[in-house]
């Protein structure tokens, strides 16, 4: 089991803290236990009409393996406790990710763990977060971004897209998915999805292009090019490429590419299909096809993916083998 903290301040946010505490919430299908805790134990004055009382202090942080920073009121004033600092900087010396929700970002900013690296925040913040921390990379323009021990996402909704992010990686497809449904939620949204659409674009694009992309999904297996998505959104190639890389922050083929190592990644979760089977009934065709891109993606092969996230272990019919891989 891995251990979640959720670390609550004072004006906290209610949906910021209640997304990881649910998401993470201790139950048969997740590895995970949760602790909320404050810099210190008692009442906490919330947001929005709320307050938190809390029964452990920031000794909760003690050997846990992810912490979150919900977002909570007036951050470009407030500055974090110095304990709480010191005490996020300790978690992630021992190895523990360090994930803010929205302005929670403000206080992992100011642990100077965010120094060089890219980070976002809700769009209202964007700029404030820029000014008062120049060397952090401040990109408003997406849902979330993973600098691998430290991760922050945009407003309270895209903290279930981190969630489910933080899930895939550490868990596999399946309970991510399933934590999905749960919480009848999107199961995928990339990191580079935009924040807002554009008041520019009209919006029955952003409707047609949904419809197109569940149609892209319903046949990974076959040739799919720009043009046949275009054709199905009922725009032409040029327009359908430009918007949609405003809508998700990918390219159509891009936007594909991901769908089809998703389902990949599925299958080497749920069934012992061989590579070949798999990378034909994804739309790659054959297994060095299917080893190139995900490598290229995710950073693995298909078969030690497998080896780490398949529910039961494989015999040698799932491996890298030859004929088979």
């Amino acid at each position: 089991m891995k251990r979640v903290a959720v670390v609550v301040l004072e004006g906290a946010k209610p949906l910021d803290v209640g997304i990881p505490a649910q998401v993470f919430s201790r139950r048969s299908s997740m590895p995970y236990t949760v602790e909320v805790c404050g810099v210190r134990p008692g009442l906490i004055a919330g947001g929005d009409g709320l307050s938190y009382h809390v029964e452990h202090g920031l000794e909760a942080l003690e050997g846990v393996d992810l912490v979150f920073i919900p977002g909570y009121r007036t951050p470009q004033l407030d500055a974090p406790p110095v304990e709480l600092l010191e005490a996020l900087r300790a978690a992630h010396a021992r190895g523990a990710r360090i994930a803010a929700i929205s302005t929670g970002a403000f206080a992992l900013a100011a642990t100077g763990l965010l120094n060089g690296r890219r980070a976002t925040t809700h769009w209202h913040y964007s700029r404030t977060l820029a000014e008062q921390f120049p060397e952090i990379r401040v990109d408003e323009r997406v849902l979330f971004v993973d600098e691998g021990s430290v991760l922050t996402s945009a407003g309270a909704a895209s903290g279930i897209d981190l969630c489910l992010h933080i899930l895939r990686q550490e868990a596999g497809m399946a309970v991510a998915n399933h934590a999905a449904r749960r919480l009848v939620a999107a199961p995928y949204r990339s990191g580079g999805q935009a924040q807002y659409v554009p008041q520019s674009v009209p919006e029955p694009y952003g409707e047609r292009f949904t419809r197109t992309r569940q149609w892209a999904l319903e046949r990974l297996d076959e040739p799919i090019s720009i043009e046949k998505l275009a054709e199905n959104a009922v725009v032409s190639p040029r327009t359908f490429a430009r918007r949609f890389r405003d809508e998700t922050g990918y390219t159509p083929m891009q936007w594909v590419m991901r769908a089809r190592v998703d389902r990949a990644r599925e299958l080497l979760e749920e069934t012992e299909l061989g590579v070949d089977a798999i990378g034909d009934l994804v739309g790659l065709g054959t297994a060095t096809n299917l080893r190139r891109h995900f490598r290229r993606v995710l950073g693995t092969t298909p078969s030690e993916y497998r080896r780490a996230f398949s529910r039961e272990v494989q015999n040698d019919s799932g491996g890298d083998g030859p004929g088979r891989s």
